[in-house]
């Protein structure tokens, strides 16, 4: 059994829904399939526009959602012109529970309303791919991962409930996956109160690894527009190269330091099981891409990530003090207080520097409560570079014209948190 995972730029138009439709009829010979696929293109962005919108009841909520609208209708107009196919109708009721929604004042948390309204990109988008499967020979069934995929109430970060999702999956999934290929949704998961929740934001990699979990895969493909896991972004470096194999180990550290390449979440679920991942190309499916695997294989040359917007701030005793673990404890419970993710840190005896994305409105509200018990520097418009396998030579490559503010190294990792020396301070 197998579980294959597109990301929303395999699937921003027409024609990648006809690309997806062709890699499903050439790889796949057999049923025993699972397709997990994310929303359209940039269609979260756009939603999570309505879901801001509507919250802040401004009058343009109605066209951005006729934008939205409009969007996928001329995706479906585009493959399937004769108008006569159900995936109309099934789209356009689909879209009524977020009509019935923006008619009525908000009466829920804005996490709750969150998840309601951006969980419908998922569901539009393999509604239309599952058609556009089934119209043209590759004979699927569309599956609602909420039916499966069961979290507590924690929205827009939703945690999942493995054992009832197992049971659930077991269950319900495997007989339909003996019988055909199935199509569901990334993303997204439900309540014991069966109300949808989403996983995170770009939580679509995790949950093709939950389900691949759940399934006992054999492996799990992942889908994207690079030819594998790259030792940089292209967009940070002219020259990159593909890492033709990657221990499981290197994948957590590189997508727990913000490779984009891989969600943070979705090595754990695998590798429990030992189920290989592959990352592949959808603009080239015959090519070898990355393959992720429990075999210890050193990275064959350094990566580099880069995260810009950073924000670094020190944290000082009052009474110049020692940092001890009271003090460590008491400053982590308000990181989580403000639902701030640490990119490094570093401390002395005396400070504790800690750098993150910079959110201006969690940073003004984390300081005001650090600044009761603490002296608080900081500085925003920060870059971040993590460098796995390091030496002096990657180092000096990064940090030509910088202002270096924190630099951690640890045996295979080192971290630097700098700003252009044209950057006034």
């Amino acid at each position: 059994m197998e579980v294959y995972k597109f990301g929303g730029a395999s699937v921003k138009d027409a024609e990648g829904v006809r690309n997806l439709a062709k890699i499903i009829k050439e790889r796949n010979q057999k049923n025993n399939l699972l397709i997990v696929i994310s929303a359209m293109g940039k269609m979260t962005n756009k939603l999570e526009e309505l879901t801001k919108a509507y919250l802040s009841g401004l009058d343009d909520t109605h066209q951005i959602f006729e934008e939205v609208k409009q969007f996928h209708f001329n995706i479906i107009s585009e493959l399937f012109p004769d108008h006569r196919n159900p995936v109309y109708n099934d789209v356009a009721n689909s879209f009524v529970e977020i009509d019935w929604l923006l008619e009525e004042e908000p009466d829920n948390t804005a996490d709750y309303i969150y998840d309601q309204i951006v969980s419908i990109g998922e569901i539009v988008s393999t509604k239309i791919a599952a058609a556009y499967l089934n119209e043209t020979g590759c004979t699927v069934q569309w599956v609602d991962a909420r039916n499966f995929i069961h979290t507590d109430n924690s929205y827009r970060e939703a945690q999942v409930n493995w054992e009832k999702t197992e049971q659930e999956i077991q269950k319900k999934l495997v007989p339909i996956l003996e019988q055909r290929v199935a199509v569901t949704q990334g993303f997204i998961g439900s309540t014991s109160e069966n109300f949808t929740t989403t996983l995170g934001r770009d939580g679509s990699d995790y949950s093709a690894a939950i389900f691949a979990s759940c399934l006992n895969a054999s492996s799990l493909t992942i889908w994207k527009d690079v030819p594998g896991v790259l030792n940089a972004d292209p967009k940070w470096f002219d020259e990159t190269e593909r890492i033709p194999r990657l221990s499981y180990h290197d994948a957590i550290e590189l997508a727990y330091y913000g490779a984009t390449i891989i969600h943070p979440k979705t090595i754990k679920p695998i590798q429990n099981k030992n189920i290989p991942l592959y990352v592949r190309s959808f603009l080239d499916h015959t090519a070898e891409g990355t393959d992720i695997t429990g075999e210890n294989n050193h990275l064959p040359v350094p990566s580099f990530i880069f995260k810009v917007n950073q924000a670094l701030i020190s944290i000082f005793p009052k009474d110049f003090s020692f940092i001890i673990e009271e003090n460590l404890s008491d400053i982590f419970s308000l990181f989580h207080k403000h639902k701030i993710k640490i990119t490094t840190m570093l401390n002395s005896a005396i400070s504790f520097s800690v750098s993150f994305d910079h959110d201006p409105k969690k940073l003004e509200a984390l300081i005001a409560d650090l600044s009761l018990h603490y002296k608080v520097k900081y500085n925003t418009g920060l870059e971040l570079v993590t460098i796995r396998y390091y030496n002096q030579e990657t180092i000096d490559r990064v940090t030509v014209n910088k202002n270096i503010l924190l630099e951690v190294k640890s045996r295979y990792t080192c971290q630097i948190v700098m700003r252009d020396k044209t950057t006034v301070e």
